[in-house]
């Protein structure tokens, strides 16, 4: 890959995501986009380079775009956050809904699924106090491949293996030949949704409860900061957002305030 042909890749996907890929990357795009000109039916990543530079397969650039912001996720990743959801924000969340009983949550870059399945399956070891009330929970990605993975619900041993605790495994997932699927019932309870955080979030609007986690971390400060302003006027002033271990707000934006000993997590500073 010639430098013009890195520049031309890595200016279409900050335009396009967002995302900030540095020159030392150029083995990621090759590593991803290489299959992808093969999917295509291209004889080389250099004819798919000279495709995205004519500007004429739109279909062709949004794979491109959905193949460099895919990222890896798994069940109850890096579990603290999970634990404060649980312990913490939920047992709020049920005192300051009370009068409403409706609560909405957002699983930001989702992915294939695990995050927002995570939250589902620990709201529903709470049904009983959640009786009576409506929760949405909505799970939005740029790509629609991992979409539809999520939405299917079906995962390796691997995948499953990886935070994923036992008795929710046993509880929740049917295994087929070597997958597992997750309930009807749990993937009923989440919502997908093609979605561009560059874009406007206000379809969204209200949301009590944001994951945002793992995000940021791809951005430059520019739009790490209109990120966190779009997602600080869709939530209330006593929202909540989850954010990755090693992302913060400070220093970025002042629409929101940590949240005193709990790690990656803001409160609207509204």
């Amino acid at each position: 890959m010639t430098p013009a042909d890195f520049d031309l890749m890595a200016e279409l996907l900050y335009r396009r995501s967002g995302l900030v890929i540095g020159k030392d990357k150029v083995y990621l795009l090759e590593s991803r986009l290489v299959p992808l000109a093969r999917k295509r039916g291209l004889k080389s990543l250099d004819e798919l380079i000279g495709k995205v530079r004519g500007k004429t397969d739109e279909a062709l650039i949004r794979d491109v775009v959905e193949a460099m912001t895919t990222n890896e996720s798994f069940f109850f990743r890096d579990n603290k956050p999970f634990v404060t959801f649980e312990k913490e924000t939920l047992p709020f969340m049920l005192k300051a809904r009370a009068a409403k009983k409706t609560l909405r949550i957002w699983s930001a870059a989702c992915s294939t699924g695990q995050e927002p399945y995570s939250l589902s399956m620990i709201l529903k070891a709470h049904a009983a106090e959640l009786q009576g009330w409506r929760v949405d929970i909505v799970g939005t990605d740029l790509s629609n491949e991992v979409l539809e993975k999520a939405k299917a619900g079906i995962y390796s041993q691997f995948e499953v293996q990886r935070g994923l605790p036992i008795q929710y495994l046993m509880k929740h997932f049917t295994k087929t030949n070597e997958v597992f699927q997750i309930s009807s019932e749990i993937r009923a309870m989440v919502q997908y949704r093609a979605l561009n955080l560059l874009e406007s979030l206000q379809a969204l609007a209200p949301m009590d409860v944001v994951f945002c986690r793992n995000v940021l971390i791809y951005f430059d400060q520019a739009t790490k900061s209109k990120v966190l302003e779009a997602i600080a006027r869709i939530m209330p002033a006593d929202g909540v957002l989850f954010l990755g271990g090693a992302e913060t707000v400070v220093g970025i934006s002042n629409r929101f305030k940590p949240v005193p000993g709990q790690r990656g997590v803001y409160a609207n500073a509204a």
